[in-house]
């Protein structure tokens, strides 16, 4: 990924490049996101072994995915007794949503700094 906007603009950038710049994620945590979309929900385990990683971390993945809005878990109950989370992904049209209105917001908040720069610049 590239490391500034201009040299961003200037790259031949993916929509999941664009996604993981906006919501902090790492290229694995999008495969774990794609993952779940076409497969469906699972467990943290099932989640691993697609993914040819361990459990473990798939699971720092999942939670990556649900502290920014792409995953939700479910609690399933065992009939013998226990539970087991399911983790499931939102709908992709709800992420892009999320994706525009997080960068209006940025591009708002950015605005309004770049509009102070020149007194900030002098001092005043």
């Amino acid at each position: 990924m590239t490391a500034t906007i201009r040299e961003m603009l200037r790259a031949n950038c993916e929509c999941e490049d664009v996604a993981k710049c906006v919501l902090g994620l790492k290229a694995l945590d999008m495969d774990a996101y794609k993952c779940l979309l076409s497969n469906g929900p699972m467990t943290a385990e099932n989640l691993g072994e697609h993914l040819n990683r361990e459990r473990s971390t798939a699971y720092r993945s999942l939670q990556n995915l649900i502290s920014c809005g792409l995953v939700y878990r479910e609690t399933k109950t065992i009939d013998i007794g226990g539970y087991f989370y399911e983790y499931v992904a939102i709908d992709p049209v709800r992420v892009k949503e999320m994706l525009k209105d997080s960068i209006e917001e940025w591009y708002t908040k950015v605005t309004g700094l770049v509009e102070n720069i020149d007194k900030e610049l002098l001092g005043e």
